[in-house]
Parts: C-alpha cells; sequence; structure tokens
C-alpha cells in the first residue's frame, strides 16, 4: 500500500515539476521573443513551404505576444498536468504525437501568407487525449476524469470552428485530432482475462 502512495506521489511530483518547468520556459522564450524585438517569430509555421515543415516542433513553444502565452499557460499547465500522471515517457509521446499532427495539419490547410505559433495546438491535443483515453483503455478512472476535463474545458470545441480570422482554428482542430489519435496509438495493452477450467 505504502508502495503505491509513495509511487503516486512521485508521478504527481514528476508531472508538477515538468509541467510547471514548460510553462517557464514558454514564458523565457516570449521573453527572449520581445527583447529581440520578436525575432523568434520566424520559427512559426507558413504554409506549403517545405523548408518551414522544420518549424513544425519549435513553433508549438513560441507565442505572438505576453497575452498569447498567458491564455495558453494555465490550460496547458492542467492539461498537462493531469496527463503526465501517466508517466513522463507516455506523456512526452503524446505531446510529440500532437506537435506533429498539430502542425502538420497547419502546414497543409492554413491559409497563405499566414505564420502561426503557440501552445494551443497541445492544450487542444491534451484536451483530446483526456477526453478519450479512459473509453480507449477501458480504464473507469480515467473515463470519470475525461468527464471531468469536458466538463470545465468543454468551450474549448468552439475553438476548432473558423470564428476567429486571427486565431489558427486549423492548430486547434488538428491538435484535437492528435490528441485522438494518441490516445488510440499508444493506448494500454489489455490485460487477457482470467482462464477458467
Amino acid at each position: 500500500m505504502r508502495d503505491t502512495r509513495t509511487s503516486a506521489t512521485t508521478r504527481a511530483v514528476t508531472a508538477g515539476a515538468v509541467m510547471l518547468a514548460w510553462t517557464a520556459l514558454l514564458w523565457v522564450l516570449e521573453g527572449v521573443d520581445t527583447a529581440t524585438g520578436h525575432s523568434l517569430d520566424t520559427y512559426g509555421i507558413s504554409p506549403r513551404e517545405p523548408a518551414e515543415l522544420a518549424d513544425v516542433v519549435p513553433s508549438a513553444f513560441l507565442h505572438s505576444g505576453w497575452e498569447h502565452v498567458a491564455s495558453n499557460s494555465v490550460p496547458l499547465l492542467v492539461l498537462g498536468f493531469i496527463a503526465a500522471l501517466g508517466g513522463a515517457g507516455r506523456f512526452a509521446a503524446v505531446v510529440l504525437v500532437v506537435i506533429l499532427t498539430s502542425g502538420l495539419g497547419v502546414w497543409l490547410t492554413a491559409p497563405p501568407n499566414t505564420v502561426t505559433l503557440g501552445a494551443s495546438g497541445v492544450v487542444f491535443g491534451l484536451f483530446g487525449y483526456l477526453l478519450v483515453r479512459g473509453f480507449v483503455d477501458r480504464r473507469p478512472l480515467d473515463v470519470l476524469v475525461g468527464v471531468g476535463v469536458a466538463a470545465v474545458y468543454g468551450s474549448l470545441l468552439w475553438g476548432v470552428l473558423p470564428t476567429d480570422s486571427g486565431i489558427s482554428w486549423q492548430g486547434h482542430l488538428f491538435g484535437l485530432v492528435g490528441g485522438v489519435v494518441a490516445a488510440f496509438v499508444l493506448r494500454r495493452p489489455r490485460r487477457p482475462d482470467p482462464v477458467t477450467v
């Protein structure tokens, strides 16, 4: 029993440390971007230019201003912490699937002459992942977590609609898709049913 509690505490501490460090990094990068006349914005994604594929990953860590990074920080912290409780390796794999799916989706579908950056694709991806993970893994506790996430952050779903030309609904939509894909690709193996004689 003690080992289980210790393991849960260790996972919670690790998840908290990872998400605090990640969020701090986003703020530091925005500080560097602001201090250098927004020089880091060149690492955003410009659609359908082959050289821009290299910016798919860095674009998820950059923002277009303090308000932008602030709006992503709290949901990223909360959803990331919950997802990271499942283990750091699994969490890293989920985030990688989400970043690649969101970034490639933006690269393929964003309007020409635009630059897309920000962690909101990851936020939507973590939301999608947590929403379906319990059903995919057939774990009742994770289903309840998904229901709670839907109750608190369900309004995020409006962000996948093209309602504001200044917001990348493509990044949101493909981030959400990436989270659902990650839940299936990284599903936990089922334990075999006990054999009865």
